[in-house]
């Protein structure tokens, strides 16, 4: 056996330590849906779950939806706000002055990097697994424009909101590029030490807008 290979059951072994003697893998295993939901409480569901993932997330109605976005903007001290170029201008209506919109012309990663934020919509949200998709459409933006920049705030209208992945597979276009988020980027090694921002934004806000 390689002198690695030792090294890397070591590991296993002490991450596992703790384990009780009576707990067997199955008894581990999570359940892919955590509780039985009828159709009309996967707004709930997918709030609970997208928590669970670390990212922030808040109901509000479509009234509220440009306060909500200021808010977030100024409580995460956004100074440069990119911004896709077909999104909703009403978002835009309570940023403040000392936030910079930026709005996504084509910039090449070098600018996109230049940026602190994204401002997006998505396609849809899947409740059981709180994941949300972008296949860029409209105010969705460019894929790098939401993976680049440290922060994303996240626009989920309710109507958006499916039950299931399946659901969410026929719902959408395997031709267009899909892009499946749940909560902010993080990694972990094989010591379990959690490295957020890694591979796209270390913040995930998300807004839920209802009626």
């Amino acid at each position: 056996m390689s002198g690695s290979r030792e090294r890397v059951l070591a590991r296993v072994r002490a991450a596992l330590r703790d384990v009780p003697a009576e707990e067997s893998p199955r008894m581990a295993t999570r359940p892919r849906v955590r509780r039985a939901h009828a159709l009309g409480d996967v707004v709930p569901l997918f709030v609970e779950n997208v928590a669970d993932y670390r990212a922030t997330v808040r109901r509000v109605t479509r009234g509220d939806l440009a306060d909500a976005i200021g808010e977030a903007v100024r409580g995460r001290g956004v100074e440069r706000l990119l911004v896709p170029a077909d999104a909703e201008p009403r978002w835009l209506e309570r940023i403040d002055a000392a936030t910079t919109i930026v709005a996504d012309t084509g910039l090449d990663v070098a600018g996109l990097d230049t940026v602190d934020g994204v401002v997006t919509g998505c396609a849809l949200g899947v409740a059981e697994t709180g994941t949300i998709v972008q296949d860029a459409g409209p105010g969705q933006g460019r894929r790098s424009a939401s993976l680049i920049p440290d922060y994303h705030l996240c626009v989920v209208g309710e109507e958006q909101v499916v039950a299931s992945v399946p659901q969410a597979v026929a719902a959408l276009d395997p031709r267009r590029p899909l892009t499946w988020i749940s909560g902010p980027s993080a990694t972990s090694d094989i010591e379990l030490d959690r490295v957020e921002g890694v591979h796209g934004p270390r913040t995930l806000d998300v807004l839920v807008v209802g009626p």
